[in-house]
């Protein structure tokens, strides 16, 4: 019997205001469940701009308890339009204690259950090692109505082991939310090179599984609070691929985006059939995998 999945993606410019942003995510969810969406996918750190280009200990006041008012309004919001959501919030954990998580909530609102990023970049502009502790729940995926879910975060999405403990774990789609963009720094010939290094590394992880991967990134040039730079400039392009890294959609870099995207579940099963990876991967082998350099 074939299967599909409708999903959902927002790509969007965020503003200082939360209240704002979440307004604008509650708008775009219902029009995206209007158009059939049975599963939504936000970017990463949704509710506010992207904090981490400077490190300030004031921004932790943007964090938040799981649970708390963030998760009750993305509760309520997936409750109402009847989808899966996948959100990206800013965690407090305790003082101190801070984590870049992602939630999911069920069709009727229920927490399913979370992921907290595991691997934490600490570049100019992305001092995230200065607001975020390692995640340390793995990489389980979450059981959802759609199916089995495995949501990564940005940086994860570079590390090929991330994406393959999450299929050997069952999961069906890889999904990361993210926050990505330039530096002016760069010339543009970088620019695209790094571009298509992020697409290309995440079609990988699609044909390596024989999996789809839903990538949905912000997009806007976001100033940088402390004047040292000229900010981030966002570069969109959230894209989806197939369980063979076909494109199956890719939005613009320069503005913002919704799209309900068809996913043919049934056909990651015929993938695996005919590239049978997990049977010949040599486990026995991989021993040097466990250890940070052979040399």
């Amino acid at each position: 019997m074939n299967r599909t999945v409708q999903v959902g993606i927002i790509q969007q410019q965020n503003v200082a205001d939360v209240h704002s942003n979440r307004a604008t995510i509650a708008t775009k969810v219902k029009s995206l469940a209007e158009e059939g969406a049975k599963l939504v996918v936000l970017q990463e750190l949704h509710d506010t701009p992207y904090f981490c280009q400077t490190e300030d200990t004031d921004l932790f006041d943007l964090a938040e308890p799981i649970p708390g008012a963030a998760t009750e309004f993305y509760s309520h919001l997936a409750k109402e339009h009847r989808v899966v959501l996948i959100t990206s919030l800013f965690e407090r954990r305790s003082a101190g204690l801070y984590h870049n998580t992602a939630v999911v909530f069920e069709k009727n609102g229920t927490m399913l259950g979370k992921y907290r990023k595991m691997h934490i970049p600490d570049d100019p502009g992305f001092y995230e090692k200065f607001y975020f502790t390692p995640g340390d729940i793995g990489f389980e995926p979450i059981d959802t109505s759609i199916g089995r879910i495995g949501v990564l975060v940005c940086w994860d999405q570079w590390f090929p082991e991330a994406a393959r403990l999450m299929t050997l774990a069952g999961a069906e789609i890889l999904i990361y939310p993210t926050a990505i963009g330039w530096s002016d720094m760069d010339d543009h010939a970088e620019q695209i090179r790094q571009k298509d290094a992020w697409i290309i590394s995440q079609r990988a992880h699609a044909v390596a599984n024989g999996i789809p991967v839903v990538s949905v990134n912000r997009v806007g040039r976001e100033l940088d609070p402390s004047n040292s730079t000229s900010g981030i400039q966002f570069w969109g392009n959230s894209f989806v691929a197939g369980p063979q890294g076909e494109m199956l959609y890719e939005a613009p870099s320069d503005q913002e985006a919704i799209r309900v995207i068809e996913l043919d579940m049934t056909r990651s099963e015929q993938v695996r059939r005919w590239w049978p990876f997990l049977r010949d991967r040599r486990i026995e082998s991989y021993d040097g995998l466990l250890k940070r350099f052979l040399k």
